[in-house]
């Protein structure tokens, strides 16, 4: 096992299929147009699985495709297919905005993906054209629906934003349970291009808490799976859900996930300002233990505890929006998210 500076093991891999998007959520991409990768920069299936390898020598047992969206990405079944029988592997997950669940769940299902993790900020129709600049509120309740009987335990994550969806709590915990999904609240967070993002927007952990007991009775704790980032509380009835609570009690001790962009920067921080270039090596004829040797050095010297930092700082200096335009993969739709 590869441990970093803060004895932190390298387990987690967050691997982006794509920088595409088909929403335009104003936390995540809230400008009228972006800069994307070229499209030649963006890796090919056989350099992904080649990379996974490696990093799955060095210990990284958990891998969740992302984005952008990643079901843009053509043929991603195939994709899965190639991870889904790597017996270091243990587990492969999808986190996606739903709008294309509903036709793709099946084919992943079959060619090995082990769960699934949808967005979802709001039941409202005008509440989430609002927020996504689409309309696409049904589509991704039908993905919802065909998914969850197909990949048991699925999870929904919703962003709780002070002012605009902080009222559907109640709504949004009876929605997962009709569906036997597991709700996981995530804390608003000051990343990327969130240009709109401020302090009094962010609804606590301890908000979420209140305003549910309030209805629900009382709130019990539940112990961490693991290293995951949400902390799981049992309801009176037995409903499990979870809070990422990364903005006001960030959860960087136990951090052990990184990001692979779409074109091959690794990155040890969603606060990181650099990645690690990983296509230029693996374009240019470096052997595997070239690459692992690089891989093992970076994470080896990892002192990164972005979230606590920012924390500490007020959370103050967002990423000017010129800065953003100027260099994609300071966005986080870019790298993972």
């Amino acid at each position: 096992m590869l441990y970093d500076q803060h004895h932190r093991p390298l387990r987690n891999l967050r691997l982006s299929v794509t920088d595409r998007c088909n929403l335009r959520c104003s936390y995540c991409m809230p400008e009228p147009d972006y800069l994307w990768l070229p499209r030649e920069d963006i890796l090919q299936f056989e350099e992904i699985d080649r990379l996974t390898d490696l990093f799955i020598g060095l210990g990284v047992d958990k891998v969740r495709l992302t984005g952008g969206e990643p079901l843009l990405r053509r043929d991603l079944p195939d994709l899965v297919a190639r991870l889904a029988q790597k017996p270091g592997l243990r587990d492969l997950a999808l986190t996606t905005n739903g709008v294309l669940l509903a036709p793709a769940a099946a084919a992943l299902k079959a060619a090995g993906l082990h769960r699934v993790t949808v967005s979802l900020d709001t039941l409202q129709a005008d509440r989430f054209e609002a927020l996504t600049r689409s309309n696409e509120l049904g589509r991704v309740l039908e993905g919802i629906a065909t998914a969850a009987p197909i990949f048991p335990g699925l999870k929904l994550d919703t962003v709780v934003m002070r002012g605009i969806n902080d009222d559907e709590l109640v709504p949004l915990m009876a929605f997962a349970r009709h569906h036997g999904a597991e709700i996981r609240f995530i804390e608003y967070m000051d990343v990327g291009g969130a240009t709109h993002w401020s302090p009094d927007r962010v609804v606590s952990r301890d908000e979420i808490l209140a305003h549910l007991g309030a209805h629900y009775g009382p709130i019990v704790p539940v112990g961490k799976q693991d290293s995951a980032p949400a902390d799981r509380y049992r309801l009176p009835d037995g409903t499990i859900f979870g809070i990422v609570s990364s903005t006001t009690a960030p959860f960087c001790a136990a951090c052990d996930r990184s990001r692979l962009t779409a074109d091959g920067q690794w990155f040890l921080c969603l606060y990181g300002s650099r990645g690690l270039d990983l296509r230029g090596p693996l374009r240019g004829g470096a052997d595997d233990e070239a690459i692992a040797g690089a891989l093992r050095g970076v994470w080896h010297a990892r002192t990164d505890r972005g979230a606590e930092a920012r924390l500490a700082a007020g959370h103050r200096g967002l990423i000017p929006v010129d800065s953003l335009r100027r260099d994609p993969h300071l966005e986080m739709h870019t790298r993972g998210g």
